[in-house]
């Protein structure tokens, strides 16, 4: 739903800020006043093509924000989220900055985008139920995009019936039906080159099954190098520690050997010598078993140049299958594993073509039935929607409208069936039924899709409506009643209605007077939103026009009371 609407130097608009709320919102204001300029910037939140001539004279540009509650709007935060833009608050804040040249932008919730992106967020054409249902539905004498699409005809007719869970049921089984069709094509088209690819195939799947990946012990494969080369640098020093202590000419132990016979030969004339070089036994003792010990640690180590050769061969032909299948290990075990079951398709591609062809047939005659059993129930429910519409639209005053549905069988399955739903209207009794899009004016087509909402009732998400025109032409009852419906449709949702008539306005939930005024050297536009007594005096110049009378006052405060 619509919360806030902000807008800046658009037109007559220098700055307008205004506060939406649930429920039935009421635009009034006299003829001239700017309405018309204010649905235009709402049309711009919907995607509607900007040019740099609604600029206010004197700026540089305009600027207008809308922000909206995704609170029950599911569908259009997980399309926000595939699209990358956050929307963690249930908010989507479009602002569109229209300039001149080729400068405009449109930003949802801060992220650059695009009218397209836009426009598939706040207002896909079609879908009033299912996961593409619109932000804002525009019924205006321009705006009735949707009421004039045949898809959304469907939907509506849908909706009214109850058929949304059979319809789910049967678009999953048709999107069944043309992933196998497909599946066929591509089988088709690999039989011609059938055995070329077969080979191909054999030769990369044989690449893989030759090293026999084990990646418990393939993931180690380079610690293990790095480990078995640090290795020779161990031996290195083992090498180096035997040679001093044993090895050399001027080795330690000879040099000890030398120390201990030297004093031997003075023990005569210095006993003490001799006893205290004793102590040098003890660390050639020592040195023996740091000698033995470092030998018994180096047995531990694997110094296998053969094995340490085998395993930088074997990394770097994993290394190149990394390149071709994959970043890691499971990757090109999961290739393997895709390679393994192509082969075997391929091999046995006229049998399982057979297979999917048959799968196919048959899931084609089922959704057939199921097509032909939905086309009947929408025939039947068609009947039943028509006469409760005309009944609304004669509740509407719309005397000689006649409204129609048209359910004609296709002669192919498509996501919904067999129907093509078409609605028709016809003026008079002397016309004939034509589609509404090429007969209805502004006006009718506002009230016969204010009579169909009536009809239908809420869809599953709510949405805003903004209404315009849909009570041209009418007064008295026939005002009181649209009042009545548009307050009936605005339950659980939001309706913006842009009206003349007192018994519609009295009938809102909140009231917003647009103003038009000079400043200075240009025009204005203000919205101020209504309280008690300013709302009665609004009502009471709907009645009677500039001249409000206390006839008029008492005949508005009735209204509000009545309504209320």
């Amino acid at each position: 739903m619509l919360q806030e609407l902000k807008v800046s130097q658009f037109a007559i608009i220098d700055s307008l800020h205004i506060e939406f709320q649930n429920g039935l919102n009421i635009l009034s204001g006299e003829t001239g006043s700017g309405k018309s300029v204010l649905l235009k910037s709402l049309g711009l939140l919907m995607g509607e093509k900007a040019s740099a001539d609604i600029i206010r004279t004197g700026s540089q540009q305009a600027v207008v924000e809308g922000s909206f509650n995704l609170k029950k709007r599911t569908d259009i935060k997980r399309k926000l989220i595939d699209a990358g833009i956050d929307c963690d608050d249930n908010q989507l804040i479009v602002r569109r900055v229209i300039a001149t040249g080729d400068k405009s932008k449109v930003y949802l919730n801060g992220s650059l985008s695009t009218v397209n992106q836009l426009r598939e967020m706040v207002a896909p054409m079609i879908e009033v139920t299912g996961p593409n249902a619109p932000l804002i539905e525009m019924t205006g004498q321009h705006d009735n995009r949707n009421l004039l699409s045949k898809s959304y005809h469907l939907d509506l007719l849908d909706q009214y019936a109850g058929h949304w869970d059979k319809r789910k049921s049967f678009e999953e089984k048709f999107q069944s039906l043309q992933a196998l069709r497909t599946e066929i094509a591509d089988f088709e088209k690999q039989s011609q080159n059938k055995s070329q690819r077969l080979d191909f195939l054999k030769f990369q799947y044989q690449e893989i099954k030759n090293l026999n990946l084990d990646p418990a012990n393939d993931m180690t494969l380079e610690d293990d190098i790095k480990q078995m080369k640090s290795s020779h640098r161990i031996l290195q020093f083992v090498d180096q520690c035997e040679n001093l202590v044993y090895s050399d000419e001027d080795s330690i132990s000879t040099r000890l050997k030398l120390i201990q016979k030297k004093a031997m030969e003075l023990s005569t004339l210095a006993p003490q010598i001799a006893e205290k070089t004793n102590k040098l036994s003890e660390a050639q003792a020592i040195l023996d078993d740091l000698i033995y010990e470092l030998r018994q640690d180096l047995k531990k180590i694997n110094l296998d140049a053969d094995s340490l050769e085998e395993k930088e061969n074997r990394l770097s032909v994993i290394r190149k299958l990394q390149k071709k299948y994959g970043t890691d290990l499971e990757m090109i075990l999961q290739e393997f594993d895709r390679m393994k079951k192509e082969i075997s398709d391929l091999e046995n591609s006229d049998e399982h073509l057979e297979k999917l062809k048959k799968s196919a047939a048959q899931l084609e005659l089922d959704l057939k039935h199921k097509a032909e059993d939905l086309h009947s129930a929408r025939s039947k429910s068609a009947i039943k929607l028509v006469n409760d519409v005309n009944k609304e639209l004669l509740d509407l005053n719309m005397k000689g409208v006649t409204f129609d549905i048209q359910n004609s069988k296709l002669d192919h399955l498509n996501s919904t069936g067999l129907s093509d739903v078409e609605y028709l209207c016809q003026i008079s009794a002397k016309d004939v039924k034509r589609p509404i899009a090429k007969v209805a004016s502004g006006g009718e087509l506002s009230r016969i899709l204010l009579s169909l909402k009536k009809c239908v009732g809420q869809s599953d998400f709510p949405r805003t409506y903004l209404f315009d025109e849909v009570d041209t032409g009418v007064s008295g009852t026939t005002a009181e009643k649209v009042g009545r419906k548009l307050k009936s449709i605005a339950k659980g949702q939001q309706v913006i209605c842009v009206t003349h008539l007192p018994q519609v306005a009295a009938c809102g939930d909140v009231h917003y007077s647009i103003n038009k005024s000079m400043k200075k050297d240009s025009i204005s536009m203000d919205v101020i939103e209504l309280k008690t007594k300013t709302r009665v005096e609004e009502i009471a110049r709907l009645i009677s026009g500039e001249k409000i009378t206390k006839t008029s006052l008492a005949h508005a405060e009735q209204l509000l009371s009545e309504s209320h």
